[in-house]
């Protein structure tokens, strides 16, 4: 593993992306920093040499690697960690089209774009102080311009970083209409993109879509338990696990499992016929919960939040039932419409007492700002995951969160 001076990563941000890129960078710098510090502690044991002498002898081998880039003004004795971030140009004409330029060399390098499709806040495209609210197809046109641009410019390997992968709800056919979670990725994957990377994906069946593309679906477990942990005891008997519907059983039961704690279930009947567009408007016909929440504190995860019309119901059922205390996760909290509103006046209600999101999807000091809402950050996870896959290093210890989650726990006794 090359931790020095001399690597071919390149992170490049979409409009949309930008701010969880700029903490992935951020992140990998840490972890690039971190690991050079180690490498150059053990070579200093292991040769009987000094910290500078091992840290010179580094920067030699960086500077005969790499001569086109040596500095004869640096400080040898010194690590110098990558940018990582390529510097770039979207520009949107006035007819709404939009352009990617590449603003240096990506000539041979490992090359992953970071576009978060949901990110509905204002974003000056142009840099001109003009402000755009952008639409997912509009996100996803810029996605598929910046690649091209980056194919054009000699990357060794296109990959995709899409925390909230687009269209994942439209993954399965009930009419004559289009797979579009499908067909995005085909043509990411004829566009030659190699991986594409994302969190808590709607659907597995989206995965088995492609023929060489491959995705990486990460998940949020490990960093919700973390703040869940600063807001409940992980012992208590009163805590109990519930499922918000029948699609997201496997989702809590490894909650369950992992936390040694009973899992309960609501099970609901829907009228699909019907559209909601806000959370005052439901197609739920009729709720049922199996399982005892009387008096319980419960935990209840889901992969998505949309109007979170179906969440609040659940959560007004739960009360019904006798739950004493109700805390939410989200791994992908899209917060569309009025939901904010609307989870306002089910906290002031007290149907649930906090709801914990990621940093997946953007958001403003409008929902950061709330007292029951609470982020947690998984640009950690995505930064570890792109230095492995660059460095050709296995993933699994980063994606199984199983051993991490009961050493959390064990650290909380």
């Amino acid at each position: 593993m090359n931790y020095s001076k001399v690597v071919n990563l390149g992170i490049v941000a979409c409009p949309g992306g930008e701010a969880f890129c700029d903490t992935i960078v951020d992140y990998l710098k840490r972890n690039y920093t971190s690991k050079h510090r180690q490498k150059v502690e053990l070579i200093a044991k292991a040769y009987g040499i000094t910290r500078d002498e091992a840290e010179a002898k580094i920067n030699l081998q960086s500077d005969i690697l790499d001569p086109d880039n040596f500095d004869p003004n640096k400080d040898i004795h010194a690590y110098e960690c990558p940018e990582f971030k390529i510097p770039t140009k979207c520009t949107r004409f006035a007819n709404g089209e939009f352009k990617t330029e590449i603003l240096s060399s990506v000539r041979g390098m490992d090359v992953f774009i970071i576009q978060d499709c949901e990110n509905h806040y204002p974003i000056d495209v142009n840099g001109d102080g003009k402000k755009h609210i952008l639409s997912v197809p509009d996100h996803a046109f810029i996605l598929f311009a910046t690649i091209d641009a980056v194919i054009q410019s000699g990357a060794r390997s296109v990959n995709v970083v899409v925390p909230v992968y687009p269209f994942a709800r439209q993954h399965e056919r009930k009419g004559r209409e289009a797979l579009t979670a499908s067909l995005f990725g085909r043509i990411l994957e004829y566009m030659g993109v190699k991986k594409i990377i994302t969190l808590d994906i709607h659907s597995k069946e989206i995965e088995n879509s492609f023929n060489r593309l491959r995705m990486e679906n990460l998940h949020a477990s490990y960093q919700i338990i973390r703040e869940l942990s600063k807001l409940v005891d992980l012992e208590d008997e009163k805590l109990v696990i519930v499922s918000p519907d029948t699609g997201a059983v496997d989702r809590n039961k490894f909650y369950a499992n992992n936390l040694n704690k009973p899992l309960a279930l609501i099970y609901k009947e829907r009228d699909y016929s019907k559209v909601t567009g806000d959370a005052k408007t439901t197609n739920i016909v009729s709720m049922k919960l199996l399982g005892n929440v009387k008096g319980k504190t419960v935990f209840m995860a889901d992969d998505m939040l949309g109007t979170g019309g179906t969440l609040i119901e659940a959560m007004k059922h739960l009360k019904a039932e006798g739950a004493e205390k109700i805390i939410c996760a989200i791994s992908l909290p899209l917060f569309t419409g009025k939901a904010i509103e609307s989870f306002d006046e089910a906290y002031k209600q007290g149907y649930f007492t906090k709801l914990i999101g990621t940093n997946a999807v953007y958001h403003g000091d409008d929902l950061l700002s709330k007292e029951w809402y609470v982020s947690a950050s998984v640009s950690d996870l995505f930064a570890r995951i792109i230095s492995r896959l660059h460095q050709n290093r296995p993933i699994t210890p980063v994606v199984d969160n199983k051993m991490i989650i009961q050493q959390l726990i064990q650290s909380k006794k």
